[in-house]
């Protein structure tokens, strides 16, 4: 199986991205979605009022969450080396400051601050639908019939900006080997949490569609790279990221990959999704990485990373078209 290399050839002269302002224009999102920004910015992205600088706080829960590999299922953690790439690593720090997740946030550098009321745990999972063994776990029993490993993948979200970081977790097929699909289910439906006490952007943006939702084929989840993860950087996920559970897809548009997951359901329909149902034109339901098809308000066919500010071109399915080109023939 190859590798995916990504030449340094790729780099671009900073200037030759595409502007900052064009995508990341929450404003205009606002006002596609039918809300006046006033009063909003008060409620949603006042500082909370921390007895310590944002940056400790920041550092307690990366000690706190790194202690959470002692779990049994990442005592004997290894890396596939079949998923590394070339690109150097997002530094942690940049990788838990930068997200996007609605439920808490529109703005990507302030979710890790809107977190304290959120619990991932005790948490539950179901799965159901047409398959044989359908059933509601307890998140710990759920994870512990799977092997975990660590997966290097690289990180594109539909605005541009671009990130490489280690998954924990196991590939979606071996979720589909223990469930046991039918011949009647046809797509996957994934269901994230509702709680608006917890998570302030769904009590403030209340007519939106909550709970998040988001879909993929049968030949997409079967496919290798689709991966469940239950942790990043060597221990569980932090709570920005997606915990206890989240989908990662690295051959398509970020906001595919679903995050704090609590139903699995497969189905004979195509199943409605968040962004597709709110902006069809501009977030399709396959969102598949792909510079030539543009965005209606900015190019794609270049990236930005994260933390270091470097420009590359966007491959065609992130660079892993050796592994799904075959899915979209």
């Amino acid at each position: 199986m190859s590798h995916i290399i990504l030449p340094k050839k790729w780099n671009l002269p900073a200037k030759e991205i595409t502007p900052e302002h064009v995508f990341n224009n929450r404003r205009h999102f606002l006002k596609l979605m039918g809300f006046t920004t006033a009063g909003i910015a008060g409620a949603l992205f006042a500082p909370p009022a921390f007895a310590q600088s944002g940056l400790s706080r920041l550092a307690e829960r990366l000690v706190a969450e790194k202690q959470n590999a002692a779990l049994p299922y990442y005592k004997n953690l290894k890396r596939n080396p079949e998923y590394t790439i070339r690109r150097p690593m997002t530094d942690e720090p940049v990788a838990l400051k930068y997200n996007n997740y609605y439920e808490f946030s529109p703005e990507k550098d302030d979710v890790w601050k809107h977190l304290d009321q959120f619990e991932p745990h005790p948490w539950q999972i179901e799965i159901t639908g047409h398959i044989k063994h359908p059933g509601k776990y307890a998140i710990e029993d759920f994870i512990k019939q799977f092997s975990i490993e660590e997966r290097t993948y690289r990180h594109r979200c539909v605005e541009t900006w671009a990130m490489v970081v280690p998954w924990n977790g196991f590939e979606m097929m071996d979720l589909l080997k223990k469930v046991q699909p039918t011949s009647k289910a046809k797509f996957i439906k994934f269901t994230t949490f509702q709680n608006p006490e917890a998570a302030p952007g769904q009590k403030i943006y209340n007519t939106l569609p909550w709970p998040y939702t988001e879909g993929l084929t049968m030949d997409e989840a079967q496919n290798e790279l689709a991966f469940m993860a239950t942790g990043i950087y060597g221990h569980t996920l932090p709570k920005q990221h997606g915990a206890p559970i989240r989908l990662v897809l690295p051959w398509k548009y970020g906001f595919k990959s679903i995050k704090a997951i609590v139903k699995i359901e497969f189905t004979d329909k195509r199943p409605t999704t968040f962004w597709n149902t709110l902006i069809p034109k501009e977030y399709d339901f396959v969102a598949n990485v792909n510079p030539d098809v543009p965005h209606p308000r900015w190019s794609q066919r270049r990236e930005k990373m994260i933390g270091t500010g470097e420009v590359y071109a966007t491959q065609k399915y992130n660079g892993y078209g050796d592994f799904v080109a075959n899915l979209y023939a």
